[in-house]
């Protein structure tokens, strides 16, 4: 979702703009982006494949139980975080290009 009202938002920009030099910084920075941001999406944001750290509804947890939670969390946020970090910096180009 987040990608696709990005690209719509880079889409319109261009147009109504009417740069073609910005859009030609802006298309490599957004196909990097479009070609990167689902490997991220699944292994970092998708619950199902990301490993989920929110316990089941109505389950009351032992501690021992909260800490796994809490664990597998840290250790996916550590993993992904550099990602993330890229793909910012990405967005933060595009939107730099645009301008």
């Amino acid at each position: 979702m987040r990608q696709s009202a990005l690209s719509l938002l880079v889409l319109w920009t261009l147009t109504l703009a009417g740069y073609q030099s910005k859009s030609a910084k802006v298309k490599p920075l957004q196909d990097q982006y479009n070609a990167e941001y689902p490997a991220y999406a699944k292994q970092c944001i998708d619950p199902v494949t990301a490993g989920s750290s929110e316990p089941p509804a109505g389950e009351k947890l032992t501690s021992e139980q909260i800490a796994a939670l809490e664990a597998t969390k840290e250790e996916r946020d550590a993993r992904c975080r550099p990602e993330a970090d890229r793909l910012a910096q990405i967005q933060k180009g595009i939107i730099a290009a645009q301008q």
